[in-house]
């Protein structure tokens, strides 16, 4: 059986002996991300776990300036991406980063249903494609995440967050939002839903 994302924080929590839901269960959350919070120049110094290429199904972090940045209302300069299809001069792909926190773990959770295997290891992916989305009624989510990368736009390799990590990953405060805040920008993204 594969084990969630929300299963494996749960795990977490009793292992602290924290209820989850609870709000010292939260407060721990909260506290263990701010300790976890490297900048992004550090996390992409782990030369290690740099790329030159994305594989799709699984997760990336790199800096990005955007061909259109001038007609866009705002943008992550440091998307967290899950690629779902590749093109010759890019790839579509999730960024998590355009949900707050909460939802991006639901959305994982969801997405967990499309692993390939259950280890969270070196060859866990996702499988996933837009018409599996487009069809899944149950992850409206993915809608405000989906976005458009250009290989010309990228401006560092590709840092792979190993599938171990992907929880935590997603809960870290990296977003780089140009033109509008994180809040406003995760606040629309959830309004749209």
């Amino acid at each position: 059986m594969v084990q969630t994302l929300l299963q494996r924080l749960d795990a977490s929590l009793k292992k602290e002996g924290l209820a989850p839901g609870t709000r010292k269960a939260q407060a721990w959350l909260v506290q263990k991300t701010k300790s976890l919070k490297p900048s992004r120049q550090a996390l992409m110094k782990d030369r290690e776990q740099q790329r030159n290429k994305t594989i799709v199904g699984r997760m990336y972090h790199f800096f990005y300036d955007p061909k259109l940045k001038e007609t866009l209302p705002y943008y992550d300069r440091f998307p967290l991406v899950i690629p779902i299809k590749r093109y010759s001069d890019g790839f579509l792909g999730l960024n998590l980063h355009y949900l707050p926190p909460k939802r991006r773990v639901r959305l994982l959770n969801k997405l967990s249903a499309y692993l390939t295997n259950d280890e969270y290891d070196e060859k866990t992916r996702f499988r996933l494609s837009y018409s599996i989305l487009q069809r899944a009624t149950n992850l409206p989510e993915f809608e405000p995440c989906l976005k458009r990368y250009l290989y010309l736009h990228v401006e560092s390799r590709f840092l792979e967050i190993p599938a171990e990590e992907w929880d935590i990953a997603c809960l870290l405060p990296t977003e780089q939002f140009a033109k509008k805040s994180k809040d406003f920008v995760q606040r629309a993204s959830v309004e749209s839903i």
